[in-house]
């Protein structure tokens, strides 16, 4: 029998989970977007509202960031990924990333300050970053790049 065992660790891992859409233009350019406030691009995405489904916060998250409305049926699931948080030291990012294609007219709206296309060149120079010096990309866009789009 194990005792006197100290469970409090204020080390523990704190983890936020989202759901991201690798969202592709006719030309295969990739959509990215900046929230008001900071410097770095990621996907369009957010967090889980409680009770809700990753692919159902995806295709919310781009009405709420981008405006665009899609059916859930034309997302596919890409993989979950673990990565560093863009913009929340001492967090871990689990997502659960979709691909989407689109040639729909966007708008970033809520809290997106900026959405910008990187061409089918720039997401494989995104791939080749690493992921801890990767500014003004999010650490989960490379790996995307790297992992779920070869």
């Amino acid at each position: 029998m194990i005792v006197d065992v100290d469970h409090s660790d204020s080390n523990a891992i704190r983890v936020i989970s989202v759901s991201a859409v690798v969202l592709t233009g006719p030309d295969g350019a990739v959509v990215t977007v900046r929230k008001t406030g900071t410097d770095r691009f990621m996907l369009p995405g957010g967090k889980w509202e409680p009770g809700e489904s990753p692919l159902d916060c995806a295709v919310r998250e781009l009405g709420e960031e981008l405006g665009l409305t899609l059916a859930p049926e034309l997302l596919t699931p890409i993989g979950r990924f673990d990565t560093a948080t863009a913009n929340e030291p001492g967090f871990r990012l689990v997502s659960e990333v979709f691909a989407a294609e689109t040639d729909r007219r966007m708008e970033p709206r809520a809290e997106i300050a900026e959405a910008r296309w990187l061409t089918a060149d720039e997401v494989r120079s995104v791939a080749e970053l690493p992921e801890d010096e990767c500014a003004p990309r999010a650490p989960l866009l490379v790996r995307v790049a790297r992992e779920g789009l070869t």
